[in-house]
C-alpha cells in the first residue's frame, strides 16, 4: 500500500505548517502545491522537507488546478502511489486518519473516495465559524459527494478523469460524481479527519462565500444538470426562487400593492427559516445554533443569487471564466 498527501494553499501562513506538520513522515510522499503566496509559505514548506509546486501565475489559479499538478507531481516522483490524500492548507490532518482510510479503501475495493469527520478549529470564535462546523456535519455512510479533504484510490480519480482545473468552486462534489459515474462508491466514515480554520469574522466574508457557493451551483447543473442525475438542478431552482423571484416580485409589487407584497415576501422567508429551523432540530441542533442556521440559509439565498449571476454573466455574456470568489483576507 503505497500512500500519498497532496495539501495546497495560498498564504495560509501557520495553518500551512500545522497542516504539513501533520501529514509529513504519514506519507510516502508529501507534495505542497502553492498558489502564488507572497507569505513565503512555499519556502517554509521546502524547508519542512515537502516537494513543493509553484503554480504558474500566468494561468489562472484554481483548487482544482492545484490539486491536478500536485497529483501529476506526487505520480512522476512516486509512480505506485494507489492512494492519495487531498488536503487543503488552512486544514489539519487527524492522528490515525490516514491510516483508517487507508484500510477502509483497501477492504473496500468498490469505494473510490473516502472522508472522515472535519471540525472547525474555533467553531465558537464567531457564528460564522459555527455555522461551518455544522455545514462539515454531514451523514455518516455511502454519501453522494464529500469536500476537498478525501481519500482517493489512484486508479477511480484517473478513469474520472481528475479535478476539472477550470472550475472555481465545487470542483470536490464535481469529481465525486465523475468518480460515481465510473462504478466506484463515495464514503463518508465516522472517524475524525480534519481540523479546519475557517477564520470568517465579518459579514463580508460570509457573504461572499455564500456567493461562491451560489457560482458552484450554477456552474455544476449547466455542466451535470440533465438527466438522469439533474445534478444540482435543486439547488439552483431554490437559489432562483429564494434569492431571485420572491425579492424581485416583492419589491416590484410593493408600489402597487401598498407594500402588502413585501409583507408576504417576508412572511415566505419565515416559513423557510421555520422549515430550516426544524430540520437542523431534527438533527439534534440546539435550538441557538439551529435558529442561526436557519437564518443563514434564508439571508444567503441572496447572495447565492449573486453567485449565480456572476456565473450566467460570465459564462453566456461575456463568454470567460470567472475570477476566484475568495472570502479571507
Amino acid at each position: 500500500m503505497t500512500l500519498g498527501v497532496v495539501a495546497i494553499g495560498r498564504n495560509e501562513g501557520e495553518r500551512m505548517v500545522r497542516c504539513l506538520q501533520s501529514v509529513l513522515g504519514e506519507a510516502d510522499q508529501v507534495v505542497y502545491v502553492d498558489s502564488g503566496s507572497t507569505d513565503g509559505s512555499a519556502e517554509r514548506a521546502r524547508a519542512m522537507g515537502a516537494t513543493v509546486v509553484d503554480l504558474d501565475t500566468s494561468v489562472p489559479f484554481t483548487a482544482a488546478r492545484a490539486r491536478n499538478e500536485g497529483f501529476e507531481r506526487l505520480r512522476a516522483h512516486l509512480p505506485e502511489v494507489e492512494f492519495v490524500q487531498f488536503v487543503d492548507g488552512d486544514c489539519e490532518l487527524a492522528a490515525g486518519w490516514l491510516a483508517t482510510a487507508s484500510a477502509f479503501l483497501r477492504d473496500h475495493p468498490e469505494v473510490g473516495v473516502v472522508a472522515g469527520r472535519r471540525r472547525e478549529r474555533h467553531p465558537d470564535a464567531t457564528p460564522f465559524n459555527r455555522l461551518a462546523d455544522m455545514e462539515w456535519d454531514t451523514e455518516i455512510g455511502q454519501a453522494i459527494e464529500v469536500g476537498g479533504d478525501a481519500l482517493v484510490r489512484v486508479t477511480a480519480f484517473v478513469k474520472a478523469g481528475l479535478y476539472d482545473p477550470t472550475m472555481i468552486a465545487g470542483e470536490d462534489p464535481e469529481m465525486c460524481l465523475r468518480v460515481r459515474r465510473t462504478g466506484h462508491q463515495v464514503w463518508r466514515i465516522d472517524h475524525e479527519m480534519t481540523l479546519h480554520d475557517a477564520d470568517i469574522h465579518h459579514v463580508s466574508q460570509w457573504w461572499r462565500r455564500a456567493m461562491r457557493a451560489g457560482h458552484a451551483y450554477a456552474e455544476s447543473a449547466h455542466m451535470h444538470g440533465a438527466a438522469p442525475e439533474r445534478y444540482r438542478v435543486r439547488e439552483l431552482r431554490s437559489i432562483l426562487a429564494w434569492g431571485g423571484v420572491v425579492p424581485a416580485v416583492s419589491l416590484g409589487l410593493a408600489p402597487a400593492t401598498l407594500g402588502a407584497s413585501l409583507a408576504v415576501g417576508a412572511a415566505g422567508y419565515g416559513l423557510l427559516f421555520k422549515r430550516v429551523y426544524a430540520y437542523r432540530r431534527k438533527r439534534d441542533d440546539a435550538p441557538r445554533e439551529a435558529a442561526i442556521y436557519a437564518a443563514a440559509t434564508a439571508v444567503g439565498k441572496i447572495a447565492e443569487m449573486r453567485g449565480v449571476v456572476q456565473y450566467a454573466w460570465n459564462a453566456f455574456v461575456r463568454r470567460e471564466r470567472s475570477e476566484l470568489i475568495e472570502y479571507k483576507g
